[in-house]
């Protein structure tokens, strides 16, 4: 795997440029040879004396100097930002010959990556250089490489060389909505968090009385009922506890339409979902299968986890394993870890991923991407309707084996739609 730039690197290299006759020499050639012509098929010699110093300009191309070697330097080399978030970046030029300074910095990326019109170029005294210094601003996620396109003039100027390279890269964020998604109900680790369950343990959330038993905290004695008793009784109250709450993204090669459209909303929902999961304190790994190397980041906790699982989405820097193969690796998988996948649901080996993780043992929760039928033009409205009853019949056979599928349509937030399903089979609390 190819080493990816970190944010802060400074990115600098030698550039081969492609040399090719530079304006200077088609005139002067195109001037030569115009003269030779007349002068041989007008009879008019005197226009050789006017040809021979064009040619023996020419002629000199061997005797100059060696062309020069452009250095480019450009500070940061990769960027990490969200959407509509300004990030600055300078781009130097340097040459290895001063009398011969570059001629040309112009620096270019994808459309929806657009620099500031106002721009800066400083000649450096003393060695020759050029350089730039941009404000770039990205309206949607993605990784955009920024491209340098560099030229100079060589060998008195009698060749010209440009040449393109990438020398920077801005990985932008998306910017996940503020609403809190639930997770489905299961027995979650015995660690302290902030979901409550129905053991009882040190919580807030009140229980039941019993009788008090030798070695129960004093402060949890109720008094009151003590009194009206006779006897000692404790309040016992629920505890809270963390999960490990796993995203599965689905990156295999979607249909053109609709299907290919809906994966964008599977990185939107993902990164919706861990920023709940590590607000409420909870650990969040990701783990993308179907690209050409499936990765993959283990569940931690902490605002850096949220970088890097979207490093891991976006396939942007060094933060996260590798793996192959077509199911979700044991490591990224602790046992007790909430699956929460999010798919088109179009391709049968991420199906059986899903059937792989609940055959472990773990809670697994789908959301169905794809609105409405994955045609890419309108087809008859019987297909329509047949393709609706196919899909109603998927979500069936999916819970049948223990994998619960939540439909997420377009016009829907995702806290309703998985809340929907989470309730379906919520546990009843022991309360009186």
């Amino acid at each position: 795997m190819t080493h990816s730039p970190e944010p802060g690197e400074v990115f600098e290299t030698d550039v081969e440029l492609r040399w090719h006759a530079s304006p200077l020499t088609r005139a002067l050639a195109s001037c030569a040879a115009v003269a030779l012509a007349v002068a041989v098929g007008g009879s008019r010699w005197q226009l050789i004396a006017f040809a021979a110093p064009l040619l023996g300009v020419l002629c000199t191309l061997g005797w100059q100097s060696p062309a020069p070697v452009l250095r480019v330097r450009a500070t940061p080399a990769a960027q990490r930002c969200f959407e509509s978030e300004p990030v600055e970046l300078t781009v130097r030029v340097t040459t290895s010959d001063p009398d011969a300074p570059p001629t040309e910095l112009e620096l270019s990326a994808h459309p929806a990556l657009w620099f500031d019109a106002a721009e800066r170029i400083a000649e450096v005294a003393g060695e020759g250089a050029l350089g730039k210094s941009v404000t770039a601003t990205a309206a949607r996620w993605g990784r955009y490489p920024i491209r340098a396109t560099v030229g100079a003039v060589g060998r008195g100027g009698l060749l010209a060389g440009t040449a393109t390279v990438a020398v920077a890269e801005v990985t932008v964020f998306p910017l996940a909505p503020p609403q809190s998604t639930p997770i489905p109900r299961s027995e979650l680790l015995d660690r302290v968090g902030t979901h409550l369950t129905r053991h009882p343990g040190r919580g807030v959330e009140y229980a039941d009385i019993r009788a008090y038993v030798p070695g129960d905290p004093l402060h949890s004695v109720n008094w009151p009922v003590s009194a009206r008793r006779g006897s000692l009784h404790v309040t016992q109250r629920l505890t809270d506890r963390g999960a490990d709450v796993v995203v599965l993204v689905d990156d295999y090669p979607q249909p053109g339409g609709p299907a290919t459209v809906a994966t964008e909303r599977a990185v939107l929902g993902a990164a919706q979902v861990v920023q709940t999961a590590l607000r409420n304190g909870d650990r969040a790994g990701i783990v993308t299968l179907g690209g050409r190397h499936p990765r993959w980041v283990g569940p931690d906790i902490g605002q850096r986890q949220f970088y890097r699982i979207v490093d891991a989405v976006l396939g942007a820097g060094d933060g996260f394993e590798t793996t192959s193969g077509t199911l979700a690796p044991r490591a990224a998988v602790p046992a007790g870890a909430l699956v929460i996948a999010f798919s088109t649901l179009l391709d049968t080996e991420f199906a059986l991923a899903l059937t792989d993780l609940r055959r472990r043992g773990h809670v697994v929760l789908a959301v169905d991407v794809l609105t409405g039928s994955p045609f890419e033009v309108e087809p008859d409205p019987l297909v329509t309707r047949l393709w609706a009853l196919q899909r109603s019949a998927m979500y069936r056979d999916m819970a049948t084996i223990g994998v619960d599928v939540a439909a997420w349509p377009a016009e829907q937030p995702l806290e309703s739609s998985m809340r929907l399903v989470t309730q379906r089979h919520r546990p009843t609390a022991v309360r009186r």
